[in-house]
């Protein structure tokens, strides 16, 4: 009895093995028939076999046959835990809740909630808007932002929510035409990812903000090196409004790229301008300016070659003091940019290393926040336009963003929910069950441009009429008129604070000034370290320069 409860582990296999030799039995003695099991569990009993003399996986071997029960449901964890286990509000990484609302906006049917709110009201993090008792309302809800400065010749009027960068190569053809042609008929922007512009963005006829990644694709030479005649001929369709470089991304900041040959099409090779049969790289860094005052010239010459059009940049924040740099390589240069697009790290993306999307770089709230005050500290801020990007799908989420200090807003995630995104998580894998985040011409063809398009438009055009009404509660007559003090914010179980505490406005100019203020001693002693010249610190003000001198750092001291 010992010897079968220590290798019941066996039984399946033996069992397997004990049935086979039955039917083959009963197929040579009772009925032909017999074979059909007979073959099907001689199979099994072949897998068994395989399991017990294969090395890599341990629990095949002590549990041959049985233990794949284990991959199969693994396999499909997230959708069982998706349709069947997943609470109305598990961020994982976008609750139901949140998924559902613009599935139903997008579809035009009922987004109105019954018996009354499931958040926890009383719980930390948690925050409201202040209506009024005199509420307004807004019967025009096309809320729009003028971008461009002085310098540029040909600005945008931009809406406040736009399309976010996503590449043709990462999303279908057919899914970037859906979202191209649902922003032609909303009159809102489309922001083409680092893949440059496709014949899908052509065919939609929307208007584009052009980005201008580290690999200069669309605008690139035969060595990855930037080209200003590519650039100046593909910035000059009528299409593009708007040119943003992009400096990092929310989900991988100071992390590069590679789309591996065997995922490059003859459409994507020519949209990025790349060779088929090699892997395409997109460097950490860009090449063209390594310094501060290299960025601020680069985005010159960009305005100049696309012909005064707005031309900004996007960025996840980091170091601080590198921001507080670039702001003075603006002021010494006198070249400042139209835009700049801030992208929290709780941003999406198509893959990235778990530790990048977890531990690396600041969320938009936060950096928000800094950009602005840093903007505001240089006397820059009504100079540059920013925009903010990060899990912003509400009316409510736009309202906050505003008030936090963007001009407009950005979202990626959520116009691929209105494209009808399951949040399945498999976009790296080639095999997205819509055919959103996929290459397989089989797979795109479940996604109909045409219907998603509209999808596209309506989930827009109703979240602007939501805000409206959301910006009439406040007693406001336009969303960008939202500071912080209309919202509250929970900071403890028992305690809440105004948002002007949590997310203060700082005084204009007052990194500039001859005097320092002494609460914000933080903020003077960051802008004193930064420099136009050079990304890098004068000098690590808490701790050595170096943990561990190298034999450069001892020659020199020599």
């Amino acid at each position: 009895m010992k010897f079968f409860i220590l290798n019941q582990r066996y039984f399946v296999i033996a069992s397997v093995a004990l049935l086979t030799a039955v039917f083959v039995i009963c197929a040579g003695v009772v009925n032909s028939w017999f074979w059909v099991p007979a073959v099907i569990f001689g199979a099994l009993l072949l897998v068994g076999f395989h399991d017990l003399r294969q090395n890599k996986h341990s629990i095949l071997r002590n549990y041959p046959i049985s233990a794949h029960i284990r991959f199969i449901l693994e396999s499909f964890r997230p959708e069982i835990r998706q349709y069947l286990l997943e609470s109305d509000q598990d961020q994982i990484p976008f609750s139901r809740q949140s998924r559902g609302l613009v599935y139903q906006r997008a579809k035009g049917a009922e987004d109105k909630r019954p018996f009354g709110t499931i958040e926890d009201v009383y719980k930390s993090g948690y925050a409201w808007l202040t209506h009024s008792v005199a509420p307004t309302t807004i019967p025009d809800s096309d809320f729009r932002v003028r971008v461009g400065g002085p310098n540029c010749k040909q600005p945008y009027q931009a809406s406040i929510y736009n399309i976010s960068a996503m590449s043709f190569g990462s999303l279908s053809g057919n899914a970037i035409l859906a979202l191209n042609k649902g922003a032609k008929k909303g009159g809102f922007a489309h922001d083409t990812g680092e893949g440059s512009v496709s014949r899908y963005h052509r065919e939609g006829g929307g208007d584009l903000i052009y980005q201008v990644a580290s690999g200069y694709f669309g605008c690139r030479n035969d060595d990855g090196s930037f080209s200003e005649e590519k650039f100046a001929e593909t910035a000059a369709d009528p299409q593009v409004k708007m040119i943003e470089v992009k400096l990092s991304q929310g989900a991988k900041p100071g992390h590069g790229g590679m789309l591996p040959a065997a995922k490059i099409t003859k459409e994507i090779s020519d949209a990025r301008g790349i060779p088929m049969g090699i892997d395409c790289i997109s460097p950490a860094a860009h090449s063209t300016f390594s310094t501060p005052i290299g960025l601020m010239e680069f985005i010159g010459r960009l305005r100049d070659l696309s012909g005064g059009k707005p031309v900004g940049f996007k960025l996840c924040i980091g170091h601080r003091r590198e921001f507080m740099s670039i702001l003075k390589a603006m002021l010494k240069t006198g070249i400042v940019p139209d835009f700049i697009v801030v992208d929290g790290k709780e941003g999406g993306t198509g893959a990235a290393p778990v530790e990048f999307v977890n531990h690396v770089g600041m969320p938009m709230h936060e950096g928000l926040t800094f950009v602005h005050n840093a903007l505001r500290g240089a006397g820059l801020r009504e100079q540059v336009k920013v925009g903010a990007a990060g899990k912003i799908v509400s009316a409510f989420d736009i309202a906050r963003t505003l008030a936090l200090g963007a001009d407009w807003c950005n979202a990626a995630r959520g116009f691929m929910f209105a494209l009808g995104c399951i949040q399945a998580q498999s976009c790296h894998t080639n095999c997205c069950p819509v055919g959103i985040a996929t290459q397989d011409k089989i797979r795109q063809r479940a996604l109909d441009p045409g219907d998603k398009s509209e999808r596209v438009a309506r989930f827009h055009k109703n979240t602007m009429h939501a805000l409206a009404e959301i910006t009439g509660a406040a007693g406001l007559h336009d969303p960008r008129n939202f500071m912080p003090y209309h919202f509250m914010v929970r900071q403890k179980d028992n305690e809440f604070v105004d948002g002007n505490e949590a997310y203060p406005y700082l005084p204009e100019g007052f990194l500039v000034a001859d005097t320092e203020i002494e609460e914000l001693h933080d903020w003077h002693s960051r802008w004193d370290r930064a420099s136009p010249e050079t990304f890098a610190p004068k000098e690590i003000p808490f701790g050595p320069y170096k943990r561990h001198k190298d034999d450069t750092t001892e020659k020199a001291a020599q």
